[in-house]
Parts: structure tokens; sequence; C-alpha cells
């Protein structure tokens, strides 16, 4: 197939040709020049100008205006067709190309893992100009919302009502057909209720699917709209949305991985996040950081055991709220005799092994112990005395907990926020992303990708400025 491909030194009824237009040091030939380092076939874009059809666009170019324009905020493809009517540096990134909204749009919705790849490669990129060492990860999540409304949440009992209503609606107007007499057969009045009743049937049809989508996610809401979304709440109230996740090095803040999941929390996130990076870095990094929103045993122990550092906090130690006198938290662990000791002296060995959670119960010597305790009602008031139940992994969270709480892993937690937090004010903030223009959760992906891939080259043209990261590009 043909490919349309601009010129920019095609003279015009300019005065020069666009090529003059712009300056040797204009941040438009940083961005040019990385969309044309990109591999396209390791992106997912094979080019022939050879193949049968009607000619197309180069997909270079197609990708040079939603990199360029996103990294200004001309982000909706109306809006990324008025900066190529009127933006000189647009006229000159595609060579006088001018394709429509619908073009831009469609080749966004078409190539949504050829975008998520972007920011793969603008990581490798990174790594061999060695801006990314891989040795410390931080990793965060932010909730971003989705193109679609929180009213379009539909939940178990909001679909019964509808149909309950649905089916009442139906059976009124059949019994409002069946008394209209013979004659008005060919009366509008009939026809509006024939088809006031095929419309009520097709919401009917709707509302159970939506039914049956919930039923399928565990009862969870779904959203009539954007069926992957989840439901999240800010201090805006709640919103339908999606959580947007991160993996910064620690070396120059550069995101060397993007995801988005469709949990409302971080629980279930570090070890995925951190596999990815390491698998696109090819080696294990030394240490792994998070805040307290991510610490899981179970998901910081997968870490944990491939030899790499994990600092991540507990909720109880990054609380400012101060424990009770008798919280979990106050009794002292004795490893070697497996048995905790509480406050006021006394020992709390271990009883059993919940079947249904796995948890490890201790449980006091003699109940009364603590009925002649002095503490007894405010430490418990259970008649058997005091018990603890604990993961069977309680181990690995306390090795966790002394890690945290070493000077070295104080010293990197300290430098979480301003490394992991930075992309996020950047995107939110400078880029204006306050909700994802596409719907589902491979088209948010695509877009956390493309928006990740801007960050990462305006902190390289911070570093090494334009004529810097173009030459090196280059070579």
């Amino acid at each position: 197939m043909a490919y349309r491909n601009g010129d920019r030194y095609q003279q015009q009824l300019f005065p020069k040709s666009i090529e003059e237009y712009i300056s040797l040091n204009d941040p438009v030939r940083a961005y040019d020049t990385f969309v044309e380092a990109l591999n396209l076939k390791e992106l997912g874009i094979e080019l022939n100008e050879n193949k049968v059809g009607n000619s197309q666009y180069n997909p270079m170019v197609m990708l040079k205006i939603l990199i360029y324009g996103t990294a200004y905020g001309f982000r909706s493809s109306r809006k990324l067709e008025r900066a190529r009517q009127h933006n000189v540096s647009f006229m000159w990134l595609t060579g006088g190309l001018t394709p429509d909204h619908k073009t831009i749009s469609e080749f966004r919705r078409k190539n949504k893992g050829v975008l998520k790849n972007t920011l793969k490669q603008c990581a490798k990129m990174c790594i061999a100009l060695n801006l990314i060492e891989g040795n410390t990860l931080f990793t965060d999540g932010t909730k971003i919302r989705a193109n679609a409304s929180i009213k379009h949440s539909w939940t178990k009992k909001r679909c019964n009502e509808y149909l309950k209503d649905i089916d009442t609606r139906i059976e009124t107007i059949l019994n409002e057909c069946d008394s209209i007499d013979d004659s008005e057969i060919n009366n509008n009045s009939l026809i509006k209720m024939n088809k006031e009743l095929e419309d009520t049937q097709t919401l009917k049809n709707k509302v159970k699917e939506l039914l049956a989508k919930i039923e399928d996610n565990d009862g969870n809401p779904v959203n009539a709209v954007d069926p992957e979304c989840c439901r999240f709440k800010s201090v805006q109230g709640s919103h339908a949305g999606y959580n947007a996740q991160t993996v910064v090095d620690q070396k120059h803040g550069l995101i060397l991985n993007a995801d988005v999941v469709n949990e409302n929390n971080d629980l279930n996130q570090f070890a995925n996040q951190i596999d990815q990076a390491n698998e696109l870095l090819d080696k294990k990094c030394d240490i792994a950081c998070a805040d307290a929103g991510y610490f899981d045993t179970d998901e910081l122990e997968k870490i944990d055991k491939q030899a790499i550092k994990v600092i991540v906090p507990t909720k109880a130690q990054v609380s400012k709220k101060e424990r009770k006198p008798f919280a979990k938290e106050r009794f002292k662990y004795d490893s070697e005799k497996d048995c905790y000791i509480c406050p006021a002296g006394n020992t709390l060995r271990y009883s059993h092994t919940q079947t249904k959670t796995g948890n490890r119960v201790y449980r006091i010597t003699k109940a009364n112990i603590c009925y002649n305790c002095i503490h007894y009602k405010e430490c418990t008031s259970s008649r058997d005395g005091r018990t603890i139940a604990e993961l069977d992994n309680a181990q690995v969270r306390r090795k966790l907990e002394k890690q945290y709480l070493t000077p070295e892993s104080q010293e990197i937690y300290k430098l979480r926020k301003c490394k992991v937090e930075l992309p996020f004010g950047h995107i939110k903030r400078n880029l204006g992303v306050s909700s994802f223009l596409l719907r589902g959760i491979d088209g948010v992906k695509a877009e956390m990708a493309i928006l990740a891939t801007c960050f990462n080259i305006a902190r390289m043209i911070s570093i090494f400025g334009i004529n810097g990261i173009i030459a090196k590009l280059r070579a």
C-alpha cells in the first residue's frame, strides 16, 4: 500500500519553507527525532509501500502527532486537528499533511498495542543512554477518572428495580393497545405505542445483559458506558475510573514501566509492577520501594524471595495515631520459643491454626492469669483470656517491618515522594489530564503509555538539552 509522505521543504505561499519557520533548538525537533528513532517493526507497525489499496497517512507521522500533541496538552482528536491547522510546529512535524480528527481518532483506536509498546522502547533508549540504572525502583499509583459517569454504574439491586418497572410498563402498554378500537388501527397513537413497546423491550434486554455482567463480576457494580472501569472515592466524591501505576528509576526519576488496573487499591500490585519493570531491565533490581498502600505480606513476599530488598512500611508504622496500650503491636514475639509476651509479662503460646483463614492463633496458657491481671477488661474481656491471631507468614511481615526501620531504608524511603510522585504531578497538572479519553482497559493502558513517554522525553530534554538529546538519539 502506498503511503502519503509530506515534504517540509516544499515551497508554499509563505516567504520561507516550513523548515525555516522552526528554529534548530525548538523542542518539536526532539520529539520528531524520538519517533524517527523508534523501531516500527517492534512497535507492531509494518510499512509496505507496495501494499494494494487506497493511500493512507504514514503511521510514523500519526505517531508524531499523538506524542507531541499529548506532551503539550492537545489530547483530543479535534484539538489535534485544530492545532494541525494553526500551529506551525505541527505543520513542520507533519510536513504539511492535514489528517482530520476522524483519521487521528481511528489511528489511536486501532493501534492501542503500538502506543503501549512506545513506552517500552522509550525505556530501552533510556537504559542504552545510561539514564536508567535499575538498581532502586519506586512504584506508586494514582486514580484517574474514566470516560464514563458514575451515574451509569449499575448494581444488582438497581437492575432488579428497573426490570420490575419495565415489566409493569410493558403490561400497561399492552393493555392500552388492546383497548384501542379496530377502527383506529391506523391511528398514530397505536403506532407510537408499538414504538414505545419496542424501545422498552430493548431497554429490558440491555438491563438483563448488565445483570449478567454483574453476576460474572462477583456481584460488584458494572458501568454501562465502560464496563471495565472500577469505582473509587476521592475528595470530590465517588467516580468511575482506573488505577494508574508507574515504576520509576532512582537515578533521574524516569518511568521504567506504566500500567493501568481496574482495582481501587494497590494491595495486589507490588509484585506485578516490579516484575514487569525487571523484565524490561533484563535483570533484577536491588531495592524495591513503595508506600504503605502496597503492604500485603503475601504480595511483598513474592519480591522478597527474589533476593530483592523490599522497603514498604505497614500502615501502623506510618500512622500518626498512637497505638492502644494493649494493641497487638505492644506484644513482644519470642522467635526461639514461638510465643508472645504481653505488656504485663505473661506468655501467649501457639494454640492452633484456623482452617478458613490459615492464621496462627496464640492463647494465654491459663484463663485465670487474665482474670487476675489488673488490666483485665482493658486488654480483653474474653472468658478464655487474651488471644492473638497472625498470618502464617508473620515472620516475613516482621522481617519487612524491621527492614523498613533501618537508617539505610529510611534514607531511600525519603526519596520516594520526589521520585515516583513527580510523574503524576506532571501528567495531571502540566498536561491537564483529569480523565482518560479512551474506554476499556486496553485503551487506557495505551493512553497511559503515551503520557509516561511524554514525561520521559521532557526529562531527557531537561538532562541533555534539545540539541544534546537529538544528537544522542541519532547516534
